[in-house]
């Protein structure tokens, strides 16, 4: 190829997004230009490969197959986006192995608590084989920027919410439920919990039960199993939402099972069903997570500190506090509908039990492709 620099060259330009072709550039096509372009390190480039390759027919399918097995989640999702409707049955194989994914309706609600919004979503997931069919699943929170805490203009907001400040969340898996009665007992062997029920959440557990769960299941599995820090959290409740609750302006309880006797914002009184109940029953946030407001109050990682002065911004756990209290969050079964909000913080004795205590597992140290 000429060194002319007024040359166009045919790696000058890739096809895909781009608004505008650059001047004296020359665009590959075909299927040589989709399989150059897939090499590519840029992930837009990539997508956009993806999309055209579906105008070369069993070539270009073969691409965006091949595709499931990248290392970014973006690309999986677009190619999964572009496989999900076919009915070709070793496509579905091909889906289930490389990019397990679950289906939801993601609500929202207005101030008053009624529906004002619903989209279905998608969610990446890997499983956890306990035996016996039991099983945990692991829910891929992709990494992001989010607000941790509550704005001054909140209603009922504490001060130990405070100050509002920006938290950068690397990218980690998050249980899509809280640890189950039945869960517990295939890894611990017992089940303390209250209100008994195979899927409902393991309740009546220390933080150091937590702990020892954790541990005892990355021994089990190989993985680093761990309790999610107060940022990770928080970012995963949110889930890209700024509202008091990841359905919006409030709760009802057709939404969550807490004490619906005192609501919050306008929402009406609801039930109080004065009980937890099975993991899973209401709809999940944007990332897929369900149970993240009410049922049981979750622990998490961090020592308890008065507010936000000083915390790390990189979404790790801080140990900077007393080692005997621990962070609880998401409210339970008997907490008001102000305590479920994405914000508040409850501190309590690590080593104490009492059933309105549960907890949900993060996976450290996992990569999207693995």
């Amino acid at each position: 190829m000429t060194e002319n620099q007024n040359q166009p060259r045919e790696y000058d330009v890739v096809l895909g997004d781009a608004s505008q072709v650059p001047l004296a550039a020359a665009v590959l096509g075909g299927i040589p230009g989709v399989k150059s372009r897939l090499a590519s390190p840029i992930v837009e480039v990539k997508i956009a490969a993806l999309s055209e390759a579906l105008k070369y027919g069993d070539a270009g399918l073969d691409f965006i197959i091949g595709a499931l097995q990248d290392e970014s989640i973006a690309v999986k999702f677009a190619a999964y986006s572009l496989l999900k409707d076919r009915d070709e049955p070793n496509l579905k194989q091909q889906l289930q192995k490389y990019l397990p994914i679950f289906d939801f309706d993601v609500i929202t609600v207005d101030a008053s608590g009624k529906e004002n919004g619903r989209r279905r979503h998608y969610a990446h997931f890997l499983p956890e084989d306990l035996g016996n069919g039991i099983v945990v699943e692991m829910v891929y929170i992709p990494g992001g920027t989010f607000m941790m805490g509550s704005p001054a203009t909140e209603e009922r907001r504490e001060e130990g919410e405070s100050p509002q400040h920006q938290v950068t969340v690397p990218a980690f898996y998050a249980g899509k439920y809280p640890i189950t009665q039945a869960q517990w007992q295939a890894v611990m062997g017992n089940n303390p919990s209250y209100f008994k029920g195979e899927k409902r959440p393991v309740e009546t557990v220390s933080w150091e039960d937590a702990v020892k769960f954790c541990a005892k299941l990355s021994q089990q599995t190989g993985k680093k199993y761990r309790l999610l820090s107060e940022a990770e959290w928080e970012y995963a409740c949110r889930a890209g939402t700024t509202t008091p609750f990841h359905f919006g302006e409030t709760i009802t309880s057709d939404l969550v099972n807490h004490n619906g006797s005192s609501p919050y914002a306008n929402a009406p009184k609801g039930l109080n069903r004065r009980k937890t109940i099975d993991v899973g029953s209401f709809p999940p946030n944007a990332f897929g997570l369900y149970d993240m407001h009410g049922n049981v109050w979750e622990w998490c990682s961090d020592e308890w500190y008065e507010n936000y002065n000083g915390t790390p911004t990189d979404g790790s756990s801080w140990e900077p506090g007393t080692d005997n209290i621990r962070l609880l969050r998401g409210g339970s079964w008997s907490y008001c509908a102000v305590f479920c909000r994405s914000a508040f913080r409850l501190r309590y004795w690590a080593v104490l039990k009492g059933w309105r205590w549960g907890f949900r597992v993060a996976v450290a140290s996992v990569s999207p492709s693995s």
